[in-house]
């Protein structure tokens, strides 16, 4: 789905619709005044054959229209200013209900480290929330913090644009309406790959993200006949960075792989998660992504082949 802030399906994003449309009739009808005027000025005053040259009278002052264009554009002023003062306090000042969905989400360079603390759950660029049932609003608060430099979180449907300062928490609320996959993007230049640093956010009914909630409280599960890349994996400088939760793998710094093939896609939106792009991936993340932190593993053909179809297994 295209992000669109005029498509919105979360309860601040539809404020903030509310409010675009407001600014957006408010400076049309300016802007078409503006231009009106200045169409008919060119028109009506305009140089005709037989004019003498002669200069026009000329008005030296008007007390009417100097009142008109400081108070008109300061009462407008004004206006805007109370009415995005109150939308931004309505949104702002939302308080989390005792069963608001609480999540914690940490922008890297370039991808986005998604925490559910009450709910022992872990993954990566993609964000899972419920529909809010009008009846009873479950609205997900999010607490969005940095491990490296300036981001920015968006999603245009779900939200207003955030940013994620470093050593500085921020928070953003989403209350998604309907169910579907809305598209996000990192809003602020944070390094080479800042446009490759995409987030999807999925918004389930209730019965199913209790499913997937389910599915990512299970422990990692992997197939027999994947022992050999297992032991390949576990042998490289992966575990040190990634977590795998039942394994020696349990590094921090780059995304949890437990249920890896879960996701649609790799390197933050960049590659669909396929057999091919995976292997490609791990050979050389900056082939598919130039400026990505992971280094080339640069494996032997057969470690490589290994090491793939074990992750492959990772559900």
């Amino acid at each position: 789905m295209t992000p669109n802030i005029f498509a919105p399906a979360s309860t601040p994003a539809f404020a903030i619709r509310e409010l675009a449309v407001f600014v957006i009739g408010i400076t049309g009808v300016i802007f078409f005044l503006v231009a009106g005027l200045t169409a008919f000025t060119l028109v009506r005053f305009r140089r005709r054959r037989g004019d003498d040259g002669r200069e026009p009278a000329q008005v030296y002052g008007s007390v009417q229209i100097e009142l008109a264009w400081t108070v008109v554009p300061l009462l407008i002023v004004v206006v805007l200013f109370l009415v995005t003062a109150r939308y931004i306090y309505a949104i702002e000042r939302q308080s989390p209900p005792p069963d608001a969905l609480e999540i914690t989400i940490v922008g890297h360079q370039w991808w986005w480290e998604i925490r559910y603390p009450k709910l022992g759950i872990v993954t990566a660029n993609e964000l899972h929330v419920p529909v809010s049932d009008p009846a009873r609003p479950t609205p997900a608060f999010i607490t969005l913090q940095s491990a490296d430099v300036i981001h920015s979180f968006w999603i245009p449907q779900l939200a207003g644009k955030m940013d994620v300062v470093p050593n500085k928490t921020n928070r953003v609320w989403i209350e998604p309406r309907q169910p579907g996959t809305y598209v996000g993007q990192c809003a602020e230049y944070c390094g080479l790959q800042h446009a490759g640093m995409l987030l999807t956010a999925t918004a389930h009914s209730q019965e199913d993200f209790a499913r997937w909630v389910a599915e990512q409280r299970a422990p990692g599960r992997d197939e027999a006949g994947a022992r050999a890349g297992r032991e390949r994996f576990a042998s490289l400088a992966c575990i040190s960075c990634h977590t795998i939760r039942g394994t020696p793998a349990n590094g921090v710094f780059r995304p949890d792989l437990t249920h890896l093939m879960r996701r649609s896609t790799l390197g933050a939106g960049v590659i669909p998660n396929t057999p091919q792009m995976l292997r490609a991936w791990i050979d050389d993340p900056a082939v598919l992504k130039p400026g990505a932190l992971m280094p080339a593993m640069k494996l032997a053909r057969e470690d490589l082949d290994a090491v793939t179809a074990y992750l492959l297994t990772l559900n």
